[in-house]
């Protein structure tokens, strides 16, 4: 009896009045009418009643009712079963899809979003409801076919954007939980990529949907459309963010080129969140992947151009990107045997003697802190191959020593650290900037131990690192630095810059 209600209400039934007994009509035409009339529907109104009405429908439908194919050819009518079941969708989702932008450079305002909210609750329900009742049926084909586009819907509004509500995120992510329970799928991850028992490199990635949601998002991620709508963006990087190695590898060809749009942009949100999934892309493609088809050196050139921005966000990510991608270029310098004729200048050199050009005349708080953090790591990569910037480091030294970094000293710290790596990797080198580097240090030993503005833990491990710093110089020195300190004038150190000297006497190691 609800059943024949029901269907009278939305005018689907032949009868003029609800019968205790009515003839059913077949499920695809059914859902061919429900689709028309969401389509069809003008007022708001008009398209909750019809959203209310289609969540009973599901809710107390017969299953075997509603997702058997009534055709008699099993074949062709899966195909129209299936086909009718993604349109209705569809339509279903296009009641609260998100309004596009007028052009690629302006923005939709708050206001543009005002009903989406309350009709993507609605649509939620009725997607929940029609998922309770496909996860008893056990279909495991109808359900990855709705899967993907409903997944999508989920994610458009399960984030914090302004086209959501707490109470739209929270249907939204009610949707997402009663997917991964209709399918058995323990998280997202598992969603897109299914069942990852299959070793890298073989083909197949059972039960993951990641094919059928790119499928869906791949109209709107053209160089040409993917700024007309907020959330495609968003919906792609979350989507990528959740695939690792080995899944990633066989959908590269569509995943690439969208992140790559993205990582040009000229705003820096978007420039950072394609930066984001390109590196997410590099740590989680084989190496032979990335290097076939010249993607890997396509990928150093659209980062390599990003350090010449001001945007610290954006260095900071493009640094650490290319820490990684350099790794997939070539081989790390360090790493090479001492024959100079293998230590020709690379990648590897281009971007550190940019990183320190940069740095040198660098006046930006943050730009300072970016640079000196990452810059440890890349002497570290260079190895003894740092001979070849020896000139640039040591103005860099010089310049962050005498423009400290208060109250934290972030960037002094890191820059001392850089300064003990090189000394290690090229010791035989350095002896001619002993002199040099030693006057910074010891105005930095004398600096730090009268400034009441460090604190102790601050204060006590600057000048650990600065002593650290010469005692190594003075390895490179064989000992002739000794010499130099034995002449300083007691009288204009403190007691506690003399005890730091003083250590240095001991054997330092080279």
């Amino acid at each position: 009896m609800e059943l024949s209600s029901l269907l009278h209400d939305l005018h689907l039934s032949s009868s003029e009045r609800p019968l205790p007994s009515p003839p059913l009509p077949p499920i695809t035409e059914l859902l061919s009418r429900l689709q028309e009339k969401l389509i069809g529907a003008s007022l708001d109104s008009e398209t909750s009643f019809l959203i209310g009405h289609m969540e009973r429908l599901f809710q107390t439908a017969d299953p075997d009712w509603l997702f058997s194919p009534a055709s008699a050819n099993k074949e062709e009518g899966w195909v129209e079963f299936q086909s009718a079941y993604r349109s209705l969708i569809k339509a279903l989702i296009g009641c609260a899809a998100l309004p596009l932008c007028e052009d690629e450079v302006s923005s939709l305002p708050a206001a543009a979003y005002q009903g989406v909210p309350s009709r993507a609750v609605a649509v939620c329900s009725a997607l929940t409801a029609l998922l309770g009742a496909l996860g008893t049926s056990e279909r495991t084909g109808l359900l990855l076919t709705v899967a993907p586009p409903v997944c999508v819907f989920a994610v458009t509004h399960f984030q914090d954007q302004v086209w959501t509500t707490p109470s739209s995120r929270a249907a939204a992510q009610s949707l997402q939980e009663a997917l991964l329970r209709a399918g058995g799928w323990t998280d997202s991850a598992h969603l897109l990529m299914g069942d990852r028992s299959h070793r890298e490199g073989e083909e197949g990635d059972s039960r993951g949907i990641l094919g059928g949601v790119l499928d869906v998002l791949q109209p709107q991620l053209t160089k040409d459309s993917w700024q007309r709508c907020e959330a495609v963006k968003l919906v792609f990087a979350w989507t990528l963010l959740q695939v690792t190695r080995p899944s990633l590898s066989p959908h590269l060809p569509r995943l690439l080129p969208p992140s790559l749009l993205l990582s040009d942009h000229y705003r820096p949100e978007n420039c950072m969140l394609g930066v984001r999934c390109l590196h997410h892309i590099i740590l989680n493609t084989p190496a032979a992947d990335l290097r076939q088809f010249n993607r890997a050196e396509v990928l150093y050139q659209a980062l390599f151009k990003h350090l010449y921005t001001t945007e610290a966000a954006v260095i900071q990510l493009v640094l650490s990107c290319l820490l990684d991608l350099l790794l997939v270029l070539e081989k790390p310098p360090s790493s090479l045997a001492p024959s100079s004729a293998r230590r020709k200048p690379c990648r590897h050199d281009d971007v550190l003697r940019l990183v320190l050009t940069h740095m040198e005349a660098e006046h930006k708080v943050q730009l300072r802190r970016v640079y000196a953090s990452a810059l440890p790591l890349y002497i570290d990569r260079m190895g003894v191959a740092v001979c070849r910037h020896l000139q640039r480091v040591e103005r860099v030294v010089m310049g962050y020593l005498e423009i400290r970094d208060q109250p934290e000293e972030a960037n002094t710290l890191k820059v001392l650290e850089v300064l003990q790596k090189t000394t290690k990797a090229a010791w035989p080198r350095m002896e001619c900037r002993v002199n040099a580097l030693l006057c910074g240090l010891l105005r930095l030993l004398v600096d730090v131990s009268s400034d009441s503005q460090l604190s102790d833990s601050v204060r006590q491990k600057l000048m650990d690192q600065t002593t650290l710093c010469v005692k190594l110089l003075d390895g490179c020195s064989h000992g002739k630095l000794q010499l130099l300190l034995q002449q300083l004038d007691s009288s204009c150190c403190s007691p506690e810059v003399l005890g730091c000297l003083a250590t240095v006497t001991m054997n330092t190691e080279r």
